[in-house]
């Protein structure tokens, strides 16, 4: 089944309580970020499960294996529903932390970010000196996420296919309606697109966050992906 993740990139509490208000009785999927999560802390994602909503925790946590392991059992005791870790920590970084999560107790998808959506090929050969293309980058990070027994990846939508054919599950940040502007992000698709190309979770922003009437942008936003 496929989810709309509304990413709530407020700077503060009293920001994220008005917008949920806007939303009237819907309970969607929230993705916390750092920016509010470094200002409110472990105690905003608890009263957000409390409250009903369920929660991607994206932290993108990247250090070594044992300092990521024991960060991943604190932030297991929070209750999200997914938490993310950055590929480009390796296999063994991505194991630890996947112990660190059970033994926390918790049931949570564990995926791992490939390549970020404001990433593009000149960025990748020129200021990261990664060779190969963002594709084949995405392609090895997932495989590496496989083996190391992780649930599923975020890349951009136009990499979702190959997420399937590894058999994990793609979070794709990067959507935009088609009357929406691309911000900051370069590798991006429609709520429509990104359901053809079978992106199982699309993570979205100012689309609705941003717009005149955030409720009518979700609801939207789930048509145009259901």
């Amino acid at each position: 089944m496929r989810h709309v993740i509304i990413a709530c990139d407020f700077k503060d509490k009293q920001e994220l309580d008005t917008f949920l208000e806007t939303l009237q009785n819907e309970k969607p999927y929230l993705k916390i970020g750092m920016e509010i999560f470094y200002k409110e802390g472990p105690q905003l994602v608890k009263e957000l499960k409390r409250k009903g909503y369920k929660i991607f925790l994206d932290l993108k946590l990247h250090d070594i294996p044992t300092t990521v392991k024991k960060a991943m059992k604190n932030l297991g005791s929070l209750g999200a529903d997914i938490i993310n870790i950055h590929a480009a920590g390796g296999i063994k970084m991505m194991q630890y932390a996947k112990e660190g999560l059970r033994e926390s107790g918790s049931s949570a998808l564990l995926i791992a970010v490939t390549q970020l959506t404001s990433i593009s090929e000149e960025i990748l050969h020129n200021e990261l000196l990664i060779s190969s293309s963002i594709e084949e980058t995405v392609k090895q990070y997932a495989i590496n996420a496989k083996n190391a027994g992780l649930d599923g990846v975020v890349c951009s939508p136009l990499e979702a296919p190959i997420i399937k054919r590894i058999g994990l599950l793609s979070v794709t940040p990067g959507i935009r309606f088609s009357d929406g502007a691309a911000n900051d992000q370069v590798r991006i698709a429609t709520p429509e697109y990104a359901k053809e190309l079978g992106s199982d979770f699309i993570v979205v922003g100012r689309s609705i966050t941003q717009a005149e009437n955030p409720y009518e942008a979700y609801k939207r936003c789930v048509k145009e992906f259901s």
